[in-house]
């Protein structure tokens, strides 16, 4: 392993750290099985090490069902590596072509995605996106998460407590407006429509496309946009849109060009901005499932009300946690409230465990009247704020609820930040609703398996004293 410091790069041997500069070639007696195997005792000791050892590879390769071609090459990364590659990208939070990058020049990597590359190198990173491809297709949420809990609830403690809270997750696009979501829908028609044309033979139709081109391009360098000219260029975009739109129905261009399903997806969606946009500028009318992206049709803005940012665009996730450990109860690219989620996360984390949910901490959104009746007809304490009169062991409640609350505001929301600055999950570059599933999923998983790791480590060296 070799590492550089004040620009004197040096290099770590089995026996000492020595400069390279002082370094002599010396013969070693030992096999090459032999030095590796010194190698893979190092890489167990490392935090990547620690992560390989808490995941359960043969019951994830299973549950995936994941197996090896028997025509063809065989594939470079095996069914255990290709779940390994995921959670590599996600502990080291970086792009494909980097993640391959460390992978050629990084022993532990490649011990813990399975393959030794020796003088070879890897270059192909799109490969890294077909594996992602492949998982996506094939994940089952809770049977994963049911494979993981059997494997660390060893690890884990007071099962019959759980803290439960929502967050989201946002996808990687940029604010959208109105009048920037009407242009990407036209722009896009124009080139498609130019193609159908190409192809049959025959002139573009008429239109102002490059007039409201150059004052879109105008309109969008303004530091103050009126409301006069945003309301000009909108009605310009959507008469655009409308015509583009007809003149494609009837020339029947999407059957004419054989259309991917994703220029299909893409053109449906355009179909359905254009009525959306013409109810909400025309009648005042809020679109229901409204669409924020061409690109990415499924993603709705979700209102959370913070200070700094008053609506997010992506993925919510309700998480409920078990000793610091947490899973997902639901996850979906449309709002909904979290408050109607208490029931069904406690059946959950009681289905999950095998275990009678005793104590759980949510925030007042969950405080309703359905909630505390259920606490109260199962036996479940809560720190919810109490309502009426208090009763004979009010001091010790209020201590139980400050304790509950405490677990719930520093590890679960913690937990938030945490994945998201550390583990990839603050703009999620995924490009379609399978694959940034799959993102989040292994985003979260990969920060508990880090935490089961340490505890395992631990538990080894206090056997070993």
């Amino acid at each position: 392993m070799c590492s550089s410091k004040n620009g004197v790069i040096i290099i770590i041997s089995m026996g000492k750290i020595q400069r390279i500069s002082e370094f002599q070639h010396c013969f070693s007696f030992r096999s090459q099985q032999e030095q590796l195997s010194v190698f893979h005792a190092r890489f167990l000791e490392s935090d990547l090490g620690k992560i390989y050892q808490a995941i359960p590879w043969d019951d994830l390769v299973k549950t995936f069902d994941l197996k090896e071609a028997n025509k063809g090459p065989r594939a470079i990364f095996p069914p255990r590596g290709k779940i390994a590659l995921m959670f590599l990208k996600h502990y080291m939070d970086c792009s494909d072509r980097k993640l391959l990058e460390l992978l050629n020049g990084n022993l532990d990597f490649q011990f813990f995605s399975g393959v030794y590359l020796g003088t070879d190198r890897l270059t192909n990173y799109k490969m890294i996106s077909e594996i992602r491809c492949e998982l996506a297709g094939k994940l089952d949420m809770e049977e994963v998460q049911k494979v993981l809990f059997a494997h660390w609830s060893v690890q884990m403690g007071e099962k019959n407590s759980i803290v439960m809270d929502a967050t989201c997750y946002e996808s990687h696009m940029r604010h959208s407006t109105n009048v920037k979501l009407l242009w990407e829908c036209t722009d896009w028609l124009h080139a498609l429509l130019k193609e159908v044309c190409r192809g049959q033979g025959m002139g573009m139709p008429r239109s102002r496309y490059l007039k409201w081109k150059r004052r879109y391009s105008s309109y969008s360098k303004m530091k103050r946009k009126s409301k006069k000219k945003r309301r000009a260029l909108t009605r310009a975009l959507l008469l655009l849109t409308e015509k583009f739109l007809s003149e494609l129905e009837r020339l029947d261009g999407i059957v004419e060009l054989g259309c991917t399903v994703k220029q299909y997806v893409r053109w449906a969606a355009a179909r359905k901005v254009h009525a959306q946009q013409y109810a909400l500028f025309h009648h005042g009318e809020k679109p229901r499932d409204r669409i924020v992206s061409l690109d990415r049709p499924y993603v709705r803005p979700i209102v959370r009300g913070k200070e700094t940012k008053l609506v997010e665009f992506g993925a919510k996730v309700h998480k409920f946690q078990i000793d610091g450990i947490g899973f997902i109860e639901h996850l979906s690219f449309d709002a909904f409230h979290e408050g109607n989620r208490f029931k069904t996360t406690v059946f959950k984390a009681q289905g999950l465990t095998r275990t009678k949910v005793k104590v759980a901490g949510a925030d007042a959104i969950y405080a309703t009247n359905a909630n505390r009746r259920f606490a109260t007809q199962y036996g479940i304490r809560t720190d919810f704020k109490r309502k009426g009169r208090a009763g004979k062991h009010e001091k010790h409640r209020k201590k139980m609820a400050a304790a509950i609350t405490t677990e719930r505001a520093s590890r679960l929301e913690g937990s938030f930040g945490n994945d998201k600055e550390h583990y990839g999950l603050k703009r999620i570059k995924a490009r379609t609703k399978a694959t940034e599933t799959l993102w989040i999923f292994f985003g979260i998983h990969t920060a508990n398996a880090l935490q089961i790791g340490r505890r395992m480590s631990s538990e080894k060296s206090l056997s070993a004293a």
